[in-house]
């Protein structure tokens, strides 16, 4: 989970003790540490807490954590849906529009950052789970928009050619892992640039708690082309990040 800065960026002049546990206690210990419950579980929890006190601004702003933590729109209108019967019917009212101001009005359609999430990837039998493909544009160079559910990943592969190559990652959404053959894992966040030598091999996806898009830059070479290799292990995901 990334860090928390907001306890500090609207609150360290006013309250400063305040903002220091909120940053670094509430959110770097207990939402940080490890435990039987996922991210996803308590961002849920923590949702319908906010929505039976009626604490609008903060439920607003765990909707979107809990997006990003993997949470649909369909699953938190569900949750309202249920809580209204036990916390009141009127907060159901005034939750909803939230939900759809986080998540969009398009009903079914994943919407995380700009980029348009796409189809079902037709490379998915070289993935665990399921991602999503969107062509951005080919003409001059070929561009893809890459969206992996939480948990999901590609297979070992190496881009291979004889001169020149490789790909280009450029992250947008989520966080994410790539790991090189031989090296640790590296966690990535939007912003994130990662630079694939050609004939390297390696893996790139979610974290297991978080739904990741990256934009995938094909570099040109000469005698391009990728060898999609065994599966990254249940056992070797798990590891990452401990």
């Amino acid at each position: 989970m990334k860090k928390q800065e907001a306890g500090r960026k609207y609150l360290g002049d006013l309250a400063p003790k305040f903002a220091e546990l909120n940053d670094d206690v509430l959110f770097g210990e207990v939402w940080s540490r490890e435990t039987e419950l996922s991210l996803r579980d308590r961002s849920l929890i923590t949702i319908s807490a906010l929505f039976s006190a009626g604490l609008y601004p903060q439920l607003k702003a765990h909707l979107i954590l809990g997006k990003e933590h993997g949470l649909t729109k369909k699953e938190v209108v569900e949750a309202i849906t249920q809580l209204a019967f036990y916390c009141g019917w009127p907060k159901a009212w005034s939750t909803f529009p939230l939900i759809e101001e986080v998540y969009g009005k398009e009903e079914g359609e994943l919407e995380l950052s700009v980029f348009p999430v796409g189809e079902k990837n037709p490379f998915s039998k070289y993935f665990v789970g399921d991602s999503y493909l969107y062509k951005l544009g080919n003409d001059q160079l070929p561009l893809f928009n890459v969206t992996f559910e939480p948990g999901c990943r590609n297979n070992w592969h190496i881009h291979k050619s004889n001169k020149a190559g490789g790909q280009i990652l450029i992250c947008v959404y989520g966080n994410g892992w790539y790991q090189e053959e031989g090296k640790e894992a590296r966690l990535l966040l939007p912003g994130d640039i990662v630079n694939i030598p050609p004939n390297v091999k390696h893996w790139h996806g979610a974290t297991k708690n978080s739904y990741f898009q990256h934009l995938a830059i094909e570099v040109p070479g000469e005698d391009c082309a990728t060898e999609w290799c065994e599966k990254v292990t249940d056992e070797e995901y798990e590891r990452l990040g401990k």
